[in-house]
């Protein structure tokens, strides 16, 4: 008998361990497209809450949604030099308009298109054309608008919900009339993936600029917020882009200003992806499968009778749905709370693991003992599978609320916890080859240094699969010289492996 839930374990094999929590939950699967993944019931049902809070939280800040074509003409990524070449490896292109049969009963591809079409990478093209005929005076802005789309990148080596040819994503698009105002957006748009990904993801956070190597293709500027997986490495998780006014120029968004001089728009995009499901994941599963903090669980608490009579059933079945009602009825942070009972005809010892493996943060166990007692025995997700706690019937509703609060505070302090055992301050490049050093895995991990935004720095840290991630923007300034070039920098950068 297996001891854990999940074989191989993350130590034994952590890619396979990812790939077997996925299927284990029931997550997601390879398609027959080479690259793609087709997102099942359980996974789309996390994507569709963490949409729920996220276009919320768009919402309350100004943004509205809108929708712009999947397919772009070549010629538009072309205005764009630097965004061109960022992408062009990545894109899949469509040539022709429909398809015939040849002599041999196969089809072929016919009617070649006058300029080819770019399956959308990324919709900074398209959405300018648009913003270039929308506005006209410094009353048209801002422009704030999301998108929920999808989009195609060629990856050659997939990964579910990590690396996929096709993702599922959100992508904001604003035009502001002073550079002021766009980054001010650029920033306030970082705070709002921070602040998602710590309190309902329960993912801690780092975030701050990224060095100019990393930057988006055509941006001034990119803001990353950067999260550690257990085995190390780092995630980037949402990025903010300050665009300035290179795709303005490239797509002539322009406006007439209150002094009625014409002027280029200042522009931003900002976005995140169904990769986030990936670092969920990374972050908090275990040995026994997926651990959903409650936030953007679909299953909050799941109830589990227990009985072997018709007589027992009945009176099992009754408190169950009475228990499910009032649990309907109480509040966790504004939302009702997500019950469900599971009476399905199978072994309880496989519904109990279903639901580990499937990560619900609490379940509750009802049998004729327990009604006797006027009891239930409770198991947290975040907690070993075996370790319970026995509540008094008619005190749950009141308390579940509490319950869901502790989960989801010790999910987010137990990855706080893991960032902090896994991270070094350092100052010589020697303890930097040291700790990154492939024989001591155990202790790779975040590094933080002093070093420059300079080529070299990226050209040093190569050899090691080290690349710097973000200068967090919320430490204090601690001055420094830089490990490798030796150019006085105000505060130290994180440096990682990373996804």
């Amino acid at each position: 008998m297996p001891k854990n839930g999940i074989s191989p374990t993350r130590k034994e094999d952590y890619p396979e361990w990812y790939q077997q929590v996925v299927r284990a939950g029931e997550l997601a699967e390879s398609s027959p497209v080479r690259g793609c993944m087709v997102i099942k019931p359980h996974g789309f049902a996390i994507w569709e809450l963490m949409q729920g809070i996220l276009d919320g939280m768009f919402k309350s800040t100004g943004h509205k949604n809108a929708y712009f074509p999947l397919f772009i003409p070549l010629s538009y990524l072309e205005q764009e030099a630097q965004h061109v070449e960022g992408f062009a490896k990545e894109c899949a292109v469509v040539t022709h308009h429909r398809l015939e049969l040849d002599a041999d009963g196969r089809l072929v591809p016919k009617g070649k298109l006058e300029e080819p079409l770019v399956v959308r990478p990324t919709s900074e093209t398209i959405i300018g054309a648009m913003y270039a005929k929308w506005i006209q005076s410094w009353r048209d802005l801002p422009v704030l608008i999301n998108q929920w789309a999808n989009v195609v990148r060629w990856e050659m080596r997939p990964r579910v919900f990590l690396r996929t040819a096709e993702f599922l994503w959100q992508e904001g698009h604003t035009a502001h009339a002073t550079e002021e105002e766009a980054i001010q957006e650029t920033l306030q748009m970082l705070d709002i993936y921070a602040t998602f990904a710590e309190q309902d993801l329960a993912i801690p956070v780092w975030k701050g600029p990224k060095p100019s190597s990393e930057r988006f293709p055509g941006a001034v500027e990119t803001y990353s917020i950067e999260a550690m997986m257990q085995d190390g490495k780092a995630l980037q998780a949402g990025t903010s882009h300050f665009l300035g006014q290179n795709f303005a120029k490239a797509q002539n968004i322009t406006f007439t200003d209150k002094t009625s001089q014409e002027a280029f728009c200042w522009t931003t995009s900002w976005g995140v992806s169904t990769r986030l499901i990936g670092g969920l994941i990374m972050t908090h599963a275990d040995d026994d499968g997926l651990v959903l903090p409650p936030r953007i669980a679909p299953e909050q608490i799941v109830l589990l009778p227990i009985y072997r009579s018709d007589e027992d059933q009945a009176s099992v079945m009754n408190c169950c749905h009475k228990l499910k009602d009032q649990l309907e009825q109480s509040q966790w942070r504004n939302e009702n709370i997500r019950v469900t009972i599971d009476d399905r005809d199978m072994r309880g010892g496989d519904k109990v693991w279903q639901h580990i493996k499937q990560g619900v943060p609490v379940r509750v166990e009802i049998g004729p003992r327990d009604l006797a007692a006027g009891t239930v025995s409770i198991a947290r997700r975040d907690e070993p599978p075996k370790q319970k706690l026995t509540m008094p019937l008619e005190d749950f509703p009141k308390k579940a609320a509490d319950l869901l609060e502790s989960v989801q505070a010790n999910v987010l302090k137990k990855a706080v916890d893991f960032r902090d055992s896994h991270s070094s301050r350092i100052d010589t490049k020697a303890e930097v080859s040291e700790f990154f050093d492939v024989s001591q895995q155990d202790t790779a991990g975040f590094a933080y240094v002093h070093v420059a935004d300079d080529p070299a720095v990226a050209e040093a840290l190569d050899p090691l699969k080290v690349t710097v991630r973000c200068t967090p923007m919320d430490w204090d300034e601690d001055p420094g010289k830089c490990l490798y070039t030796g150019k006085s920098v105000s505060r130290r950068s994180v440096i990682s492996r990373s996804y």
